[in-house]
């Protein structure tokens, strides 16, 4: 069956071969672009972005990309091109465990012990990613994402046979998945044991696929989890939900939801960890007179003085304002840097007051200034 979707690498706009550094920055470039709370409404957005992740979610992993290269979709989603092998072992997208490399071991040094293919099996991981506001990543939130997972096949529960059958034990194994055959060589008798032809490993024999998943036994599905944010959650950062990825096999526990977190640039301020920073403007007269400003915190605005001869740049800190801790109710400090900002399109009677105030200055007024000068006077006369 020829693959319905687009190749995972041309999807996130890379080659064959990709790091996995160029995988991750492409992955988040584009998740970025494409998320649905960037592009309200659009649908042609969040298909593209369930298309991203799902192509990253192969990718990132590197077993499932190594099956990816080798057999394309087909060996990465067992609901992919279902029932079209032909054998009657269910699950048809395969990949590098069906071939069965202890059994070539066997043959040449006799005997030893292959993976069973019917072992319980983990569920893959599943990617994902989503972009908070400032504020609900400084103070939580609950968030409600979709994902694309792989379950057990709801029509069957998950055994690949149609409703109202049972598979059957291979007769050929016994339910093992293994067969084992003996061969006489001129170095004597050599054991073999390898994966069973007639049920491929599994160990059952299905009769009658169900046509929910075509004998997969599993589905890709849409679905929705509510998410907690934890305060204080970082960009970059990973929340790991256990046991809500794909659905293991044969009994295996199910993979888990891992939630990467980016955040919306603001307005006002950025941050570094716990610590908030912002920059505010002030005039000439409150940066020489003192001024009480009216400051933005993530908690509203709070009333701040700050002294006579204020110097543009200078930092003020207002404790306990900035980012929670993880896992703490201690928060970090804001900073506000202030800088005096120059008028611009004076008048002339304006002019006129400046140049009658600046001629009532004297050097003892300009401590920096002063000190320049000195500096330069004891340089250049050396």
């Amino acid at each position: 069956m020829p693959d319905q979707k687009r190749d995972y690498y041309e999807v996130l706009g890379l080659q064959k071969g990709a790091s996995e550094d160029e995988i991750k920055k492409a992955y988040r470039k584009l998740a970025r672009k494409y998320h649905p709370d960037v592009n309200p409404g659009d649908k042609q957005a969040e298909e593209r972005f369930k298309e991203i992740n799902e192509a990253y979610e192969v990718l990132s992993d590197p077993e499932k990309r190594q099956r990816y290269d080798a057999y394309g979709h087909a060996g990465v989603d067992p609901s992919y091109g279902a029932g079209q092998s032909g054998w009657s072992g269910g699950f048809s997208g395969f990949g590098f465990d069906d071939f069965d490399l202890g059994s070539i071991f066997d043959s040449f040094f006799g005997g030893g012990t292959t993976r069973r293919r019917n072992a319980p099996v983990r569920g893959d991981d599943v990617h994902t990613t989503i972009v908070l506001s400032f504020e609900e990543a400084a103070f939580g939130c609950e968030k409600e994402i979709s994902i694309n997972r792989i379950e057990d096949c709801p029509e069957c529960n998950g055994s690949g046979a149609e409703k109202g059958t049972t598979p059957s034990t291979c007769s050929k194994c016994r339910g093992t998945g293994q067969v084992r055959s003996s061969r006489r060589t001129p170095l004597g008798m050599i054991s073999t044991t390898e994966t069973c032809p007639d049920c491929r490993g599994t160990g059952k024999i299905i009769e009658k696929p169900c046509h929910g998943c075509h004998g997969a036994g599993q589905v890709r599905k849409r679905k929705t989890i509510m998410l907690s944010v934890p305060a204080g959650i970082d960009e970059g950062q990973t929340i790991s939900l256990r046991r809500e990825g794909n659905a293991g096999r044969n009994g295996g526990p199910a993979g888990d939801l891992l939630v990467t977190i980016q955040i919306r640039p603001h307005p006002i301020f950025t941050r570094e960890g716990t610590s908030v920073y912002c920059e505010i403007p002030i005039t000439f007269i409150q940066a020489v007179l003192g001024a009480e400003l009216e400051v933005p915190t993530l908690d509203g605005k709070v009333k701040y003085t700050i002294p006579e001869g204020t110097q543009s740049g200078t930092t003020f800190r207002l404790k306990g304002k900035g980012i929670p801790r993880l896992n703490s109710n201690v928060r970090g400090d804001q900073y506000v840097k202030v800088f005096v900002e120059v008028p611009k399109n004076l008048n002339e009677k304006q002019k006129n007051l400046l140049r009658q105030f600046g001629e009532s200055l004297s050097e003892h007024n300009f401590e920096k200034r002063r000190s320049f000068f000195d500096k330069l006077k004891d340089t250049f006369s050396k």
